[in-house]
Formats: C-alpha cells, sequence, structure tokens
C-alpha cells in the first residue's frame, strides 16, 4: 500500500512539475530530465507512469482540456433555459472569471497556447475535444440571438469575435503596465456589462427580418 500510494504521488508530482514547464517552454524544448528532477523522480518514473514524454505530455494537455471542458460545462449548465441574450452574458461573465482566476487555470491557458503555436501531433485531438464543444455552443447562442442558423458566417464571425472580445481583458504584464499608463481600473461587472452591451449592440444588424 506505502508503495502504491508513493507511486501516486510521484504520478502527481511529475505532472504538476511538466505542466508548468511545458507552459512556460514548450513541448520540445523540456526534457525528462529537467522533469524529473524538479519533481524529485528518478528519470525511469517518467517511462514507468507514461511510457515517454509525448506520454506525460498528452496526460498534461488531457487534465487542461478537462479543464476548458469543465468552463464549457458550466457556461452550458448556467444558461439552460434562459433566453438567448442571457446566454450571451453568462458565456462572457464566466469566462472572464476564469480568464481572470490567477491559479491552474491561467498555467493550463498558457500550455495551450504553446501548442497551438508549436504545435505537436496531438493538436487536432485538443481542438476535437475542447475548442470545437465551445464555439459550437457559442455559434448556437449567438444564431439564436439573431434569429440565424449557428452555420451562417454572419453567426460565425461574430462569435469569434465576441470571443476575441473576452481574451482581450485576460490579464498579462503588458495589460498591467498599460492600465497603469493609462490609470484604467475597471470592476470585472464593468467589463461584463460592457462587453455584453458591446456584443449585442454588434449583433443587432444581423437580426433576421421577417419576410
Amino acid at each position: 500500500m506505502a508503495r502504491a500510494v508513493q507511486d501516486l504521488q510521484t504520478r502527481q508530482r511529475l505532472i504538476e512539475v511538466a505542466t508548468r514547464q511545458f507552459a512556460e517552454h514548450g513541448f520540445r524544448r523540456v526534457t525528462v530530465r529537467t522533469i524529473s528532477r524538479d519533481a524529485r523522480a528518478n528519470v525511469a518514473a517518467v517511462n514507468y507512469h507514461f511510457r515517454n514524454k509525448l506520454g506525460l505530455y498528452r496526460e498534461v494537455l488531457d487534465q487542461a482540456v478537462l479543464a476548458v471542458r469543465e468552463t464549457t460545462d458550466l457556461v452550458i449548465q448556467a444558461g439552460a433555459g434562459q433566453p438567448p441574450e442571457e446566454q450571451l452574458r453568462l458565456y462572457i461573465r464566466i469566462h472572464l472569471e476564469r480568464l481572470m482566476a490567477s491559479d491552474m487555470t491561467s498555467v493550463f491557458q498558457q500550455l495551450m497556447h504553446r501548442e497551438m503555436n508549436e504545435p505537436t501531433d496531438l493538436l487536432k485531438r485538443m481542438v476535437d475535444q475542447m475548442i470545437r464543444p465551445r464555439f459550437e455552443y457559442l455559434f448556437a447562442v449567438v444564431g439564436e440571438v439573431v434569429g440565424r442558423p449557428p452555420t451562417d458566417p454572419a453567426v460565425q464571425l461574430s462569435a469569434l469575435s465576441i470571443h476575441a472580445l473576452v481574451l482581450m481583458f485576460k490579464p498579462n504584464p503588458m495589460g498591467e503596465i498599460v492600465a497603469r499608463r493609462l490609470k484604467l481600473d475597471f470592476a470585472p461587472d464593468q467589463i461584463v456589462e460592457h462587453v455584453t452591451a458591446f456584443a449585442l449592440a454588434g449583433l443587432r444588424p444581423y437580426r433576421s427580418r421577417p419576410v
């Protein structure tokens, strides 16, 4: 039993260390040796638990995907039964709250950006499991707001633009400097209401007109 607990603890340390190293440096620039050293584990432990570095990276990405899917599921559950405009507001609010959280979520976001900019063979898998469900939902919500099918190009372009507005408020060092220089100080609720109002105003020209 003690050996099983020790193995489990070693496995978790490897995942935690690998997550931060892959996020900071990318898959190709991280070595099994540095991961093992920082996780206080034998190099052979990576092979024992994950077969190789790619197996460890797959496990790390899977956990990032689960975190993103958790946010998407939360958005869908919160919006169930609500009018489409409120569904859109909840989409914006929940995503902004997660973006502004200074916990493992930000590390996962950094990790995913690394994968997008320096793709491995796992990128398509990540898109199918993580990004596709999120945008399929947003396309459906925006489609309901404007009375168009989710496959309508105007709906899809609008949804992507709305998500980009949300990402604009992701905390980062440059954004913090700009905020100080320009003396910008907005409460989270202000940002949510602004982005929602801005998005709904931008959608008005695309609303279907009765024939």
